[in-house]
């Protein structure tokens, strides 16, 4: 553990990234624009799952993700491809492959909203680990909002007629994975720069996936080759947007505003997918919203007395 008086000359250097202090509309900001990116990213690895098995799709955001990140760091900054907490990195990059296998597996045997739903229960899970792994103190409005929230969630759950079975795993174990993943992201902010902590990201995925696809690859066509690159770039600009917002605010505050991933995945249902959301739908997004905006506007309505 860091001592108080050597956090100065201890912080990682942060290259390229605004300073400031941290700040909660700054974390809700930058959660709302990686729950837009999660969504055009689970779309786009829906399409790709049609033709592809769930490690080749897994693969190519991961590759495309190093890629990206590593050759950029080549260029201006190596020194940040060295974590002072490589264990944690790891263990991270594991649980967001956990998340992924397990989000990919769910989406080739659910509609999308319904997968949506059930994966975004992660909100709850953070807020939740955090008092138990962060020490981090969670209000009764909060409590009360993540709960709102939830009940959200199911209320869409039961328009798609969702059953407790097996098959429920494969979302309920992506959005376990997703929650330990967002608190790791969220500890390891004190000791790594971000974009040293979006490097170690897809490392453990990529080496994972690389390892099935001589078995299970499917040679691509053209168009989807650049929809998998399309798909490592959203990748990269959702974890990097996390990242920024578990730096920013206590990951109980903006963990809750992952919510509004349902409302995109309504959209997407609808413009992408052909299914139309019913009145159940309607209610369970107006329970979300409500949930985030009731954590959003409690420590604005204190800060300014």
């Amino acid at each position: 553990m860091t001592h108080p008086a050597s956090a100065k000359e201890d912080r990682p250097e942060v290259l390229l990234l605004p300073g400031g202090q941290a700040s909660i509309t700054a974390g809700v900001l930058w959660m709302l624009a990686t729950t837009l990116l999660f969504v055009c990213q689970d779309s786009t690895s829906r399409i790709l799952l049609a033709s592809y098995p769930p490690t080749e799709v897994a693969f190519a955001r991961y590759f495309v993700h190093i890629l990206l990140v590593a050759s950029f760091l080549a260029w201006r900054a190596p020194r940040l491809m060295i974590s002072r907490r490589p264990v944690l990195q790891m263990l991270r990059s594991t649980l967001l492959l956990g998340t992924t296998l397990f989000g990919l597996l769910a989406l080739k045997v659910m509609p999308f909203l319904d997968f949506s739903a059930v994966v975004w229960v992660a909100p709850v899970l953070v807020t939740a680990l955090s008092v138990v792994i962060l020490g981090e103190k969670v209000s009764w409005r909060g409590w009360l909002s993540v709960f709102i929230g939830l009940a959200g969630v199911w209320v869409i759950v039961a328009e798609g007629g969702i059953h407790i079975s097996a098959l429920m795993l494969f979302p309920l174990l992506a959005a376990l994975c997703n929650a330990l993943y967002q608190i790791a992201t969220r500890v390891l902010h004190t000791s790594d720069a971000p974009l040293t902590t979006l490097f170690y990201t897809a490392l453990v995925g990529a080496i994972f996936c690389a390892a099935f696809l001589p078995f299970v690859g499917v040679a691509p066509k053209p168009a989807d080759l650049a929809l998998m690159a399309f798909l490592g770039s959203l990748g990269v600009a959702s974890h990097f947007c996390m990242i920024r917002a578990f730096a920013a605010a206590p990951a109980n505050v903006v963990a809750p505003f992952g919510y509004t991933a349902l409302l995109w995945a309504t959209l997407f249902s609808v413009v992408i997918f052909a299914e139309i959301p019913g009145v159940r739908t309607m209610i369970g997004t107006g329970l979300i919203v409500a949930a985030g905006l009731s954590i959003f506007l409690g420590p604005r309505s204190r800060r300014s007395t």
